[in-house]
């Protein structure tokens, strides 16, 4: 029955660990294979009373932060996260949040894609409210796929952010682009926001628990304020959002500076000197 799937998984992933892959003395007189339950509850800030009820399926709803401390504890990997978080939505008896977005989620009007390609060749991308990009210019693509922002098949930038190690030394300010991306699923919460969070808790552990729960201050336009591009080094932006609907929001990702702009120039093959203006 799935009410045991939850404490069979976690036991067993409990006895997998070493203790000394943790950084605790194995022991003369270990018993028990991999951790102690007191061990775990111990790395987990959780009591022992309390691991021994999800293990032994007394407890089917643990909060979003006690899943993430354990999967940290339990130094699981993203597909076991995951794994987890299913487990712990079945037990619940809650539907499972859409992989690739719902049905319909992901459909754009025919008029934002005809400006998207009206921006070419700007960096500029269809946001989802779960921060996952929808559609984009060609001139986004050569400046964030090197940074390898498009590999992951759901092209969620919070999961980039976060769980990417190529982030933090492709973006310059990390912390900025972390608290606009928690910020910006605060925003555009709705209905199944919290399934959203619990699946996020559980697959990227504290780091984002915590800034979820601490609701940073960042703004609602992406964060990519520089990032570092393996062809043509640094680049600043300025990111402008133009367009905000239901569902999707247009960010368009300006140059703030002259360097920024020579630089976008070369990825893109622009030339400039095009833009007519009306003089005084």
């Amino acid at each position: 029955m799935i009410e045991g799937e939850l404490g069979s998984f976690l036991r067993a992933r409990r006895e997998a660990v070493r203790p000394e892959d943790v950084g605790l003395p194995r022991g003369e007189r270990r018993r028990t294979p991999g951790l102690r339950r007191s061990e775990l509850a111990t790395l987990a800030g959780i009591s022992v009373e309390y691991l021994t009820r999800l293990e032994q399926g007394r407890d089917r709803r643990p909060s979003t932060q006690v899943v993430a401390a354990v999967a940290d504890a339990l130094r699981l990997d993203a597909a076991d996260r995951s794994h987890l978080h299913q487990l712990v939505a079945l037990s619940q008896g809650t539907e499972l949040v859409c992989g690739d977005g719902c049905p319909g989620a992901r459909d754009v009007p025919p008029g934002l894609l005809t400006l998207l390609d009206r921006l070419e060749p700007t960096p500029a991308v269809l946001v989802g409210p779960q921060t996952e990009l929808v559609a984009w210019t060609d001139a986004f693509d050569r400046l964030v796929r090197p940074l390898g922002m498009l590999d992951d098949a759901r092209r969620e930038l919070l999961r980039y952010a976060f769980s990417d190690d190529r982030a933090r030394g492709a973006v310059a300010d990390w912390t900025v682009l972390a608290d606009a991306l928690v910020t910006w699923l605060h925003v555009h919460s709705g209905p199944g926001t919290g399934a959203v969070v619990a699946e996020l808790s559980a697959t990227l552990g504290r780091e984002f628990t915590s800034r979820w729960e601490s609701r940073p201050t960042g703004t609602c336009d992406l964060g990519l304020r520089a990032v570092v591009h393996p062809e043509v080094g640094l680049v600043r932006i300025s990111p402008e959002v133009l367009l905000a609907g239901d569902t999707l929001t247009l960010v368009v990702l300006l140059p703030a500076d002259g360097a920024a702009q020579a630089a976008l120039d070369r990825l893109t093959g622009r030339h400039p000197g095009a833009l007519r203006q009306v003089l005084p």
